[in-house]
């Protein structure tokens, strides 16, 4: 009886998928850029003014709760194929604060997924930050901790700081590095000097445990084929190329089709992405492994019409508000375990 309540459990929790006679729950693992998640309040110590009523985006409560009903409608959505109560969890970049990620998982049919919040400030100028939203249910928080992006040569410069998050899928420990690298505005070696902190944090883990299952995720305002992610965080295109210190990137095949998660100028980024240690890679599908990975294009995520026909709505565009969802599309990634 006990073993028929844990499989109902598994089955109402999670979509199971079957192959070869075998039955596997699946698990979401996702990223998304919301693009400036802002309140309405001007606040002291960041440079928030145009996200304000006065402000030059002319930011009121009508225009942040059309901010809060979209992307919550995104998240809703995101995995729900095979992951009826969300994804395990998700990374988030570009969020301003504690306020805005409590009137999120709070907003409309989003919050009868109860998400929890992993969130600390960071010294970024524009006073935007990383996150990282869970389903209880499904990812059992054990701690967190920041990395600040500091140089020595330069004390002035500020960024995002990277969040580690450790805790458990299905009884195992994963480990979830949520980056927000900085922009292309800043010089390539900025990324990579961002990528050699993550880099850091990955290393460290598989220290403690050469099999830990760790998972990078981003905006790393880099492609697969830079060399922030491609060498100093070791991203490979193909499993089989990678060795106990290196990570796999499934996001490589879809940059090689042409298929990105931004677009600028008639051309295709994929800055968002999640790579993996080789632990979530191997063959015993008795412990959690990767599945698939995707990125979520949904029509409704696209404009349809004007000078941006087919790339990602956002919320504004060229100072005219479009009450769209974000400039960058979500990415996610599924992890099965044999039941």
């Amino acid at each position: 009886m006990r073993t028929k309540f844990i499989l109902l459990l598994l089955i109402v929790l999670n979509v199971y998928v079957q192959a070869q006679n075998n039955k596997y729950a699946v698990y979401g693992v996702a990223f998304y850029n919301v693009e400036n998640l802002f309140d309405t309040e001007d606040s002291d110590d960041t440079n928030d003014e145009e996200f304000t009523p006065n402000g030059g985006y002319h930011w009121n409560e009508m225009k942040y709760d059309n901010k809060l009903k979209n992307i919550s409608t995104v998240l809703n959505q995101l995995g729900n194929k095979y992951c009826p109560q969300g994804p395990a969890i998700i990374g988030l970049s570009e969020v301003e604060n504690r306020k805005v990620l409590d009137d999120l998982v709070a907003y409309g049919d989003f919050a009868e997924k109860k998400y929890q919040i992993v969130h600390e400030e960071s010294p970024d100028y524009r006073g935007i930050d990383v996150a990282l939203i869970y389903n209880p249910d499904l990812f059992k928080l054990e701690s967190y901790k920041i990395f600040p992006f500091v140089l020595p040569e330069d004390n002035k410069y500020k960024t995002r700081d990277q969040l580690l998050v450790t805790g458990h899928i299905s009884g195992e420990k994963v480990h979830v590095i949520v980056n927000h690298w900085p922009s292309r505005r800043a010089k390539s070696i900025r990324r990579e000097q961002a990528a050699q902190v993550t880099r850091s944090i990955v290393d460290s883990l598989l220290n403690d445990d050469a099999a830990a299952k760790i998972f990078v995720m981003g905006d790393l305002n880099d492609d697969p084929t830079n060399n922030s992610v491609k060498k100093v965080l070791k991203g490979k295109r193909k499993k089989a190329d990678v060795n106990s210190d290196e990570m796999y990137n499934p996001f490589w095949d879809y940059y090689a089709q042409g298929i990105g998660t931004l677009a600028y100028k008639g051309s295709w980024s994929l800055f968002d992405q999640i790579l993996m240690s080789k632990g979530l890679i191997g063959s015993n599908k008795k412990e959690l492994f990767f599945w698939k990975a995707e990125i979520f294009n949904k029509d409704f995520l696209i404009s349809q019409e004007g000078q941006f026909k087919g790339y990602p709505k956002r919320t504004h565009s060229k100072g005219i508000y479009l009450n769209g969802y974000s400039d960058h599309l979500p990415v996610i990634t599924y992890i099965a375990k044999q039941l």
